[in-house]
């Protein structure tokens, strides 16, 4: 019988309880699953796990303060290639060339982007989640700007 375990004495430690996944797991399972789980949520969130009243707080002030034309994005090429041609099209239509990259991630969660590159004129996203040609660029200025 002590082959299969029957008539055995087993450990407290080893004891199964009911887990949240719907099964029976061991106490020390279910902790250490709820600890990954914390640790997960922390670091995946949009600001790095740092979201609170007060970098949000910051985050909107920043919004509203610098240039009036911003790239928002990590600072990949996709978003440095944003940026570029938003130069052009600045010069193009001779306008002040002067552009702010946001690579914050509060900063970008503020604007509510959540695919960069993002483009914002005049505090308003007017693109995002693609590399925008100078032409494109030029015309969405055109249309902001009259």
């Amino acid at each position: 019988m002590a082959l299969f375990g029957f008539g055995k004495k087993k450990d407290a430690a080893e004891e199964l309880v009911q887990c949240d996944c719907g099964g029976m797991c061991k106490p020390s399972d279910i902790a250490a699953k709820k600890a990954a789980e914390e640790a997960k949520a922390k670091s995946s969130g949009c600001c790095g796990g740092n979201c609170n009243a007060e970098t949000m707080t910051e985050a909107e002030k920043a919004k509203v303060s610098g240039a009036a034309v911003k790239v928002l994005g990590s600072g990949c090429a996709k978003c440095n290639a944003l940026e570029v041609a938003t130069v052009e099209a600045l010069k193009e239509l001779g306008m002040d060339t002067t552009i702010d990259h946001v690579t914050d991630f509060t900063q970008i969660a503020a604007y509510g982007v959540m695919t960069t590159p993002a483009l914002v004129v005049d505090s308003k996203v007017v693109s995002f989640g693609k590399v925008l040609k100078k032409d494109e660029v030029v015309k969405i200025l055109q249309k902001v700007r009259g």
